[in-house]
């Protein structure tokens, strides 16, 4: 990811490009085409990932009591294959994809949020949970099924998790009396973390990919510092993804 002006944006319905990279839709798939430095060290990462969903949900959610913000998971469950020339790498495997937005920066709005997506068998659970600004905690509990319903559940309790290398904060949620135990650490910075848990929902024991974003930490002016060694900023405006 690198960040551009907006002379380097181009989108419509169903094309996304900024600068060299874009993303499209094709065939029912997401074809998402990387053309990009790596950060901290200047590398090419080049490649193309495709995202096939096999359950599509056709709903949004609020998340503050004032309606600024709102969160869809397009697609709870999909099947992912990435194909990469720089480095030279082949994976495929379960995956996910949603978006958020808003009329206000996160940052503004919330303190922090944890979230988590377990696969099962018959369906995929997500816990989102935040903590506003103004007003109590909220937080969505839901049940996707394979035949593309979407179920409200009453939540687990929340389960504490060790702090990050960071000393950020890891909450998730868990059967009462259960814990959860961390397996690996993908992310860790200093407002952001992403793991892989396994833990027991629903009585049934479930791994599952959990993040947690502190946007107290992400405010701090030390870490502001810190964002352009870790997401390149583009001195000049390049041309956007020439498929479009």
């Amino acid at each position: 990811m690198t960040e551009r002006g907006r002379d380097s944006l181009v989108r419509d319905a169903r094309h996304l490009a900024i600068g060299p990279s874009g993303a499209r839709l094709e065939g029912g798939s997401l074809l998402i085409d990387i053309d990009e430095l790596g950060a901290p060290w200047p590398r090419r990462v080049r490649g193309r990932v495709r995202l096939r969903p096999t359950l599509r949900i056709e709903r949004s959610f609020v998340l503050d009591a004032a309606g600024r913000h709102r969160w869809w998971p397009v697609a709870p469950a999909a099947r992912v294959e990435v194909e990469l020339e720089r480095p030279a790498l082949r994976w495929s495997g379960d995956g996910y994809l949603d978006t958020n937005w808003g009329e206000a920066p996160l940052e503004d709005d919330f303190g922090e949020w944890s979230w988590s997506r377990a696969h099962q068998e018959d369906a995929t659970l997500v816990f989102y949970d935040c903590r506003p600004r103004i007003g109590p905690p909220r937080g969505l509990a839901l049940r996707f099924s394979n035949e593309d319903r979407c179920e409200t559940l009453l939540a687990p309790p929340v389960c504490e998790l060790p702090r990050s290398a960071w000393r950020v904060p890891r909450r998730t949620r868990a059967d009462a009396g259960q814990r959860a135990v961390l397996r690996e650490v993908l992310e860790d910075g200093p407002f952001y973390n992403r793991s892989v848990l396994e833990a027991r929902v629903q009585g049934r024991e479930a791994f599952a990919v959990h993040e947690h974003l502190s946007l107290d930490r992400f405010r701090a002016r030390w870490v502001q510092y810190l964002l352009p060694f870790r997401m390149p900023r583009a001195l000049r405006t390049r041309q956007p993804f020439e498929a479009l």
